[in-house]
């Protein structure tokens, strides 16, 4: 969950929130963990379908 902070237009309404910033220690708390988590998918191949998208994806237009 992200607390969330009013935007004050030059009016000084509120009209959109948007989330509080985070500190550097959170982010890099954050980054250590999600790069734990995913670590292993980086390393296994790609399944056939994705394969053949990333090959539709890099070849140029014409």
């Amino acid at each position: 969950m992200t607390k969330m902070q009013p935007d004050n237009g030059q009016d000084g309404r509120a009209h959109r929130a948007r989330p509080a910033p985070l500190s550097a220690s959170v982010r890099r708390h954050l980054g250590l963990n999600l790069r734990s988590l995913y670590a292993d998918s980086l390393v296994e191949p790609a399944g056939e379908r994705i394969e053949s998208l990333l090959t539709k994806l890099g070849r140029e237009k014409s």
